[in-house]
């Protein structure tokens, strides 16, 4: 039946039809039910199971272990919080709503629902808003809406604190539609990750919401700073054990605090093709290679000097980044040896942002966002270097 109403309606958004102009959302809402009619009529051309969509399907499926446990710990740091807390904390309306609805955080159920009470707004209003500005230049360019933005759509809110504002939400999500990626042309086009754009736009533009103690627990004026934050003061007191770390029960942005919820990611997107190994493999031999470095250099000044690849690996955004942000098709290297290139970059630069300047624990943004502006140029440096190899051999014989 639903097939059948689309296509009644197919007429009125073709090229004479009435209603042409919003061809673009009529062909989103067709595509995303259905497979597409438009197919390749002649030869030669390559047969694939694989287009964009699939692939964007992909990686929400491999984003589901970092969004159920970031649900449940979301919940669980509300609890733990109420239980140490003073009577009379002032309740958020999230809390407020869950109250209402009799649903409490003290079960690994109820902690999940919690979680899902802070989290779901912020993804609805990050889609709406993502959709909204994705199918407006669709329509003025007369293009068809891509599916990438059903991947940044998810990405965003993962990355946010669970405290964030919604119209910092709508504010950021439009920065990185808009600026990171519609103006260098769409989808395919932009240099930098939409999703990290607009995180960074957030984090320079309002700092005491995206990076304050207080953001990372959701309750009013209760604050709690993250164990990366703790130890660029005293390392190796983070009043959390490595276990606690890697499996995620930390304060943290909504999705990035278990290591081992992003490594069952990477196990499928690996698997599947979708994810490149080179590049994680690469961010996590950059990140070994100096952080042991620094550690034999040590400083009696900066505890940071003594942290241990494995406690960078767990803390931070470090997993989701190198697994989720890094990976990108499109803002990434292309080339092989480019990919080592990029992803050994980053590696070093997150450690030095870290280490280097305290004031900034967390570099994975801005290091993946550097990688992400060098990248046409590791490849173009690769590909030169490759003719030129090619010319040598040529001339020799």
């Amino acid at each position: 039946m639903l097939r059948k109403w689309l296509d009644r309606l197919d007429p009125h958004f073709a090229k004479n039809g009435k209603l042409k102009g919003w061809f673009p959302l009529y062909e989103a809402i067709d595509a995303f039910l259905y497979n597409t009619n438009s197919v390749t009529k002649g030869s030669p051309h390559v047969r694939d199971a694989l287009d964009l969509k699939r692939m964007m399907t992909t990686v929400v499926i491999a984003l589901g272990p970092a969004v159920l446990f970031g649900l449940y710990n979301i919940g669980y740091q509300v609890n733990r919080v109420l239980a140490a807390a003073a009577e009379g904390v002032s309740l958020p309306w999230q809390m407020k709503l869950a109250a209402l609805l009799g649903i409490t955080p003290a079960t690994i159920w109820g902690a999940v629902l919690v979680g899902a009470i802070y989290f779901i707004p912020v993804y609805i209003v990050c889609m709406a808003v993502g959709g909204a500005w994705e199918v407006l230049f669709a329509v003025v360019r007369k293009h068809e809406v891509n599916e990438g933005f059903m991947v940044t759509g998810l990405l965003f809110p993962l990355i946010l604190p669970p405290t964030i504002p919604l119209w910092q939400v709508a504010v950021g999500v439009s920065f990185g539609v808009v600026i990171g990626k519609e103006v260098f042309g769409g989808v395919g086009m932009n240099i930098l990750n939409p999703a990290l754009t607009a995180r960074v736009f957030l984090f320079f533009a309002y700092p005491l919401q995206i990076s304050g103690d207080a953001v990372w627990i959701g309750l009013d004026g209760v604050s709690s700073a993250t164990p990366l934050a703790r130890a660029a003061e005293a390392f190796p007191q983070l009043g959390t054990s490595w276990w606690d770390a890697f499996w995620g029960f930390i304060p943290g942005s909504m999705g990035e605090t278990s290591t081992f919820a992003c490594l069952l990611g990477a196990l499928v997107l690996i698997v599947t093709g979708i994810g490149c190994w080179r590049i994680m493999m690469a961010i996590l031999t950059g990140m070994t290679g100096l952080s042991l470095l620094l550690n034999l250099i040590g400083s009696t000044s900066n505890p940071m000097f003594a942290m241990p690849p494995w406690w960078h690996l767990v803390l931070g955004g470090f997993a989701f980044g190198a697994v989720f942000m890094a990976t990108d098709p499109v803002s990434a290297a292309i080339s092989n040896t480019g990919k080592w290139i990029y992803g050994l970059l980053i590696g070093a630069m997150v450690v030095m942002i870290r280490v280097l300047n305290p004031a900034f624990p967390e570099g994975m943004m801005l290091a993946i966002l550097f990688g992400n502006v060098f990248a046409p140029i590791i490849d173009k440096l690769v590909v030169m270097r490759h003719i030129k190899q090619r010319r040598s051999r040529y001339e020799e014989r």
